[in-house]
């Protein structure tokens, strides 16, 4: 499976700090292992965000994508809750 990401996901990447970027690629191999292990935190999003999917990073970190076909493309990271759905 091939993973792409956003301009806006890079320039997001880049401004994390280097514990929360490292929490990112932990995530995304237990992600490509157990996509659905209770640490991620897998759903599916409704609202504005119908169609996307989430996956935790850290507490307040997460990051949004969608699958299509054999493509993962992750389009942003999102922090806290309100952020996601305010």
């Amino acid at each position: 499976m091939e993973i792409r990401f956003s301009k806006r996901f890079e320039k997001q990447y880049q401004k994390l700090s280097k514990k929360n970027r490292n929490k990112f690629w932990e995530r995304l191999e237990l992600w490509k292992t157990e996509p659905y292990h209770p640490l991620l935190k897998h759903h599916v999003l409704s609202g504005k965000l119908a169609g996307l999917h989430s996956i935790n990073i850290t507490a307040d970190l997460r990051a949004i994508y969608r699958v299509v076909n054999d493509t993962i493309y992750i389009y942003e990271l999102i922090g806290t809750h309100s952020q996601l759905y305010g």
